[in-house]
């Protein structure tokens, strides 16, 4: 069976664990702005990941658009972000960027990833300041924006090679 690994970044993180689940899976992989969907029938298997903003993931519209040619593959999208991995930041991203219809053919992941600023480009660091300024305003903060705060001082990675195996594992059964 012919894995394929599709991947939208925009600061690193999603990219290294598409690297890990590709190599685990011994499949092809590709940046998806670098992808002919043409070639989507080459494979059994199609994973997807993408960096979050806001809610939303990053370059998934290419999978929804091309869902009719990926309903009869396995189908996994993962997401990377800052936030810790909870339920309700699973399924508000997952509610967000798949309907109910979608949902029935997508097996959806969260992965942590990470967060540098410097990485960003220039809007989205811009977006990211005003972010900032948004929770500094705050009397009270929750531990997620402290933490939150903190990586804008000091960089953060929370990838960690063995949090690809729940889908390895998935795309692998």
């Amino acid at each position: 069976m012919k894995t394929l690994v599709l991947y939208k970044t925009s600061s690193g993180f999603t990219r290294k664990y598409a690297e890990w689940i590709a190599e685990e899976l011994s499949a092809d992989i590709f940046d998806v702005a670098k992808f002919d969907a043409n070639k989507l029938d080459d494979y059994d298997n199609v994973v997807y990941g993408g960096s979050l903003h806001a809610v939303g993931i990053i370059g998934v519209k290419f999978i929804t658009k091309n869902l009719d040619r990926l309903k009869g593959k396995k189908l996994a999208v993962f997401a990377t972000g800052a936030s810790p991995v909870r339920e309700e930041v699973i399924r508000e991203v997952r509610d967000k960027n798949f309907t109910q219809e979608q949902q029935k053919y997508i097996r959806f992941f969260y992965l942590r990833g990470g967060f540098d600023i410097n990485k960003l480009k220039f809007i989205d660091k811009l977006l990211m300041t005003l972010f900032k300024w948004v929770i500094q305003r705050k009397k009270e903060l929750t531990p997620d924006e402290k933490g939150m705060l903190e990586a804008y001082k000091k960089p953060v990675d929370y990838t960690r090679k063995e949090n690809v195996q729940e889908i390895v594992s998935y795309i692998k059964s």
